[in-house]
């Protein structure tokens, strides 16, 4: 499937979850038993954070083999990810990658109490998904250009996912070639936690 029609998908997908959510009816995902276990074709590949709030087969109204889902803290981007992503590229031929951010964040607000009030009781093991997010909301908290905390924490989750999806070009040489040929796009998205709306960034 090429990236502009599986871009679409998702947006119809999840005005398929608003919709259900706002009518407050049962929201599942749709199962299809046929050949599972032989192959899968996955049309996108989300790389999103592991907040239990943003599980991406319900907010893009997708089936099992659908989508090739990766979920770290604060949808960072390291090694493991962009092989996994490169992965699905290249035995699938996904055509579509969409970094997913959302509302409400831990390891956003985990990176902003970092570097505005105390970071002594962050583990090492936290302390490795805050290093990697900080370089984003470094230059936010630094510039001082945002409203109250909450405007704060909203610029720096979009910044964040700017950065994974940059990133994921500047670090796969594998990904970065098949994004200058057509046959790749890396898309950020944020979700609401409140509304359940999926607003993706640089569609053109």
């Amino acid at each position: 499937m090429q990236a502009d029609q599986a871009l679409q998908k998702l947006i119809d997908g999840n005005q398929h979850f608003i919709s259900a959510t706002a009518a407050n009816s049962e929201i599942t995902t749709h199962l299809k038993p046929v050949n599972l276990g032989e192959k899968q074709k996955p049309f996108a590949v989300i790389l999103g954070c592991s907040d239990s709030r943003v599980p991406a087969e319900l907010v893009f109204h997708c089936g099992l083999g659908d989508l090739f889902v990766i979920r770290v803290a604060g949808n960072i981007v390291a090694p493991s990810q962009i092989g996994s992503i490169e992965f699905a590229c290249q035995q699938f031929d996904v055509q579509l990658v969409v970094v997913l951010g959302h509302s409400h964040c831990g390891a956003i607000n985990a990176t902003v109490d970092a570097l505005t009030v105390d970071q002594d009781t962050i583990s090492p093991n936290i302390a490795s998904i805050v290093d990697r997010v900080t370089p984003a909301v470094l230059p936010i908290v630094n510039a001082g250009n945002y409203g109250d905390r909450t405007d704060l924490i909203h610029q720096a989750m979009r910044a964040n996912v700017e950065q994974s999806v940059n990133g994921l070009q500047m670090r796969s040489r594998q990904l970065r070639q098949l994004v200058r040929k057509g046959k790749l796009k890396i898309v950020g998205a944020e979700y609401s936690i409140e509304s359940g709306r999926v607003d993706f960034y640089n569609q053109d």
